[in-house]
């Protein structure tokens, strides 16, 4: 049994003009949660980013919003982490995934970037990627020319639907995940219903 988690990161880049954007996928699961569990953002300058406290599984479980771009996520990261004295393995980074497809959640542990810049500059200030990730799929444009303003404009209705499908789809396995049972969180997850 490993820990469970104190900490979930949302990905995402601040301003009105980026919110609904698929880039800020992980935004979207961290304002949903708190949405769902009665906890309100706040700024915290010395974190870098909007926090807010809630409960899950019977745990506190920070949130974090970093309020940098998404290319320089990991300053908000780290800095939660050293102040919260959580460890890396303690935390949850969300994320938007161009090899998922919209409506498809996935769970892991560890591993490389895979070109997400925000997951890029965590790596790179934390010198390892030993850290939970969610990855929200957001499918590919289809040419790697296409994919900046792929990722950020905002997906068509459907997309968008499906997104919020898996959003609430990995919402509803997180008390799992928090509790520290993680295969179980992924087989829920990663089951796919038909």
């Amino acid at each position: 049994m490993s820990t469970g988690l104190r900490l979930i990161v949302g990905l995402g880049n601040p301003g009105a003009e980026h919110l609904r954007t698929r880039h800020n996928a992980g935004f979207w699961l961290v304002d949903a949660l708190a949405d769902r569990l009665g906890g309100r953002f706040g700024l915290e300058s010395k974190l870098f980013g909007e926090t807010c406290k809630v409960e899950i599984a019977g745990r506190p479980v920070w949130l974090l919003k970093p309020a940098t771009f998404m290319n320089l996520s990991g300053k908000s990261v780290l800095a939660a982490l050293r102040y919260w004295k959580i460890e890396p393995g303690e935390a949850l980074v969300v994320h938007d995934e161009l090899d998922l497809p919209p409506g498809v959640a996935r769970l892991k542990f560890d591993g490389g970037h895979g070109g997400q810049n925000g997951l890029r500059d965590i790596i790179r200030l934390l010198g390892h990627g030993k850290f939970h990730r969610l990855r929200i799929g957001i499918g590919h444009p289809g040419h790697k020319d296409k994919v900046t303003p792929w990722v950020l404009g905002r997906p068509g209705r459907d997309d968008e639907a499906a997104m919020l499908r898996a959003i609430a789809d990995a919402q509803d396995v997180l008390p799992l995940a928090v509790a520290g049972d993680f295969n179980e969180a992924m087989k829920r997850l990663h089951t796919s219903r038909t």
